[in-house]
């Protein structure tokens, strides 16, 4: 069913002009973003174009604010457009960082924002760009409602090219499922049909596989996916891709059609094998050149028989990369100490350069190499600094060069979209980050 409204309390606001190149930028003084929706940013026309859901920390009207902060790479001016205000996540007025729009460039350079409330709701939103390459004006909201009993969380959209530029919304909860679902639009996000589940977890516990996607734009989606939640699963990792209306494993072998999707996970390729000691979760996963996938994720290596709260105080970053015949993946870096107690597997987090196999972005409070705290000389506190690693053998070895160091304030999430003539960003949230409800946190990041 597909239902549209207008009449939004639209905001727009032009913001000074970005800092200078030689410190990160501030692109959003109010914004997060979970880790589950691919892309949070891209750029496009001459644009760096960023969504997040601010927490209204300085404006009280902002919070829960849908927002798309706007770039000019050329001159360096910003732009920010409320895409929908206020969508608290429920009657109390909750603000979310799942809630954060993903994007979609359509065949005629208009751009298409999907976003979703975590899980209280049965439909996810889009809104079209009214001109081309332009994301300071959009056309009216739209609803999309796969089922009436479907619970929505996420929104990852890929455009293919070679299927007539049909687009597909990867997202979870379908029929209040819990697991990968998704829908497609032949109309290039103008209307939406509802597919199917693609990922199935047999028994009795309520498992929801978390997905990390990448595309290569024309006739492929890679899926990096495990088993359940780490605090209920010792969760492995694991790979298939999508191509021509087919689930294959990662040496091409046909599992089943999308449609009628995995049966469960471990019919994919299982790039780690997870156990009590070694729980993992995804992170990133892109497409080099000769369209093979290479991915990275965090592993948590010290709550085996701990309640939840009582653990996560050593995770590891691990990066793995398809040479055409095998996985071959390897441990990297240190990923320090969980965000917060509770949400023990919580890390950082990881960006894989998307035009650049051998490089990587990390989030972390430990030394990548040594596993020894970071403690600030500013303010003399453990936080989270953002390090570049690169490698020159194919993810043996790295090295490890501090983006950030010594700061008053924890630098997280970071992302890194694709590149156009050359030019993209890396970015990252900095400030305080308390829950996925609770959070003051900057969107910023330098542009390269």
């Amino acid at each position: 069913m597909l239902t549209r409204f207008a009449g939004l309390a639209l905001v727009a606001c032009a913001i000074a002009a970005a800092q200078p190149a030689r410190g990160p930028i501030t692109f959003n003084d109010d914004g997060g973003w979970c880790w589950f929706q691919d892309e949070r940013a891209l750029v496009y026309g001459g644009k760096l174009i960023i969504g997040s859901v601010a927490a209204g920390v300085h404006s009280p009207e902002r919070r829960g604010n849908i927002e798309v902060v706007t770039c000019e790479l050329a001159t360096g001016r910003l732009h920010r457009f409320a895409l929908h205000p206020n969508l608290y996540n429920d009657s109390r007025g909750h603000y979310d960082d799942h809630n954060a729009p993903a994007f979609v460039v359509r065949g005629d350079s208009r751009i298409v924002a999907v976003y979703a409330k975590h899980g209280t709701e049965n439909r996810f939103y889009d809104r079209i760009t009214e001109q081309p390459r332009d994301t300071t004006a959009w056309q009216a909201v739209q609803e999309f409602i796969p089922s009436e009993a479907s619970r929505i969380t996420y929104a990852n959209v890929y455009r293919l090219a070679g299927e007539a530029g049909r687009i597909y919304n990867f997202f979870r909860g379908l029929d209040n499922s819990y697991k990968p679902s998704y829908a497609w639009s032949d109309d290039d996000g103008r209307t939406w049909r509802s597919g199917g589940v693609f990922i199935n977890v047999p028994g009795q516990v309520r498992h929801r596989p978390y997905v990390k996607y990448a595309s290569d734009g024309s006739g492929a989606i890679h899926f990096l996916y495990t088993e359940g939640h780490p605090r209920d699963y010792a969760n492995s990792v694991y790979h298939v891709y999508y191509r021509a209306g087919k689930l294959h494993r990662s040496d091409g072998t046909v599992v089943r059609t999308l449609a009628e999707g995995l049966s469960a996970p471990d019919e994919g390729t299982c790039i780690f094998r997870g156990d009590p000691n070694n729980v993992a979760w995804a992170s990133d996963i892109q497409v080099d050149s000769q369209g093979r996938p290479f991915a990275a994720y965090s592993v948590q290596k010290d709550s085996a028989g701990l309640p939840p709260g009582q653990g996560g105080h050593d995770h590891r970053y691990r990066y793995a990369r398809w040479d055409g015949k095998r996985w071959v993946d390897h441990e990297i870096a240190y990923a320090g100490s969980r965000l917060y107690a509770g949400e023990d597997d919580y890390t950082g987090n990881v960006a894989l350069d998307p035009d650049n196999s051998s490089a990587i972005y990390i989030s972390t409070n430990a030394d990548p190499a040594t596993g020894k705290d970071l403690i600030s000389r500013a303010d003399h506190r453990r936080h989270y600094e953002v390090f570049e690693g690169r490698t020159a053998d194919g993810g043996a070895t790295w090295t490890w060069t501090a983006v950030t160091r010594d700061s008053t304030a924890d630098n997280l999430r970071p992302i890194m979209p694709s590149r156009e003539n050359g030019r993209t960003a890396l970015l990252w949230l900095r400030g305080t980050y308390r829950a996925y409800t609770d959070y003051d946190l900057d969107v910023v990041g330098l542009l390269k």
